[in-house]
């Protein structure tokens, strides 16, 4: 798991959390927000994992050609 990923699950939890709080008391802003940074979180993990994908396919590539 890269920072990436790790962020982005901590944005996304958080964000619910927020989210939650806001219906909780009827705070339509904080619902908003927390809305938001749910979406930037779930975004910012999968760019984590475009990362890691990258990752393990140039590490195969080297592999391949260390073999060869």
């Amino acid at each position: 798991m890269n920072k990436d990923q790790v962020k982005g699950v901590i944005k996304d939890v958080a964000g619910k959390i927020q989210k939650e709080a806001g219906k909780l008391v009827g705070n339509k802003d904080q619902e908003a927000k927390g809305a938001h940074n749910q979406v930037a979180g779930k975004a910012e993990k999968r760019l984590g994992d475009a990362k890691e994908v990258v990752k393990d396919a140039r590490d195969a590539v080297k592999d391949a050609v260390k073999k060869h």
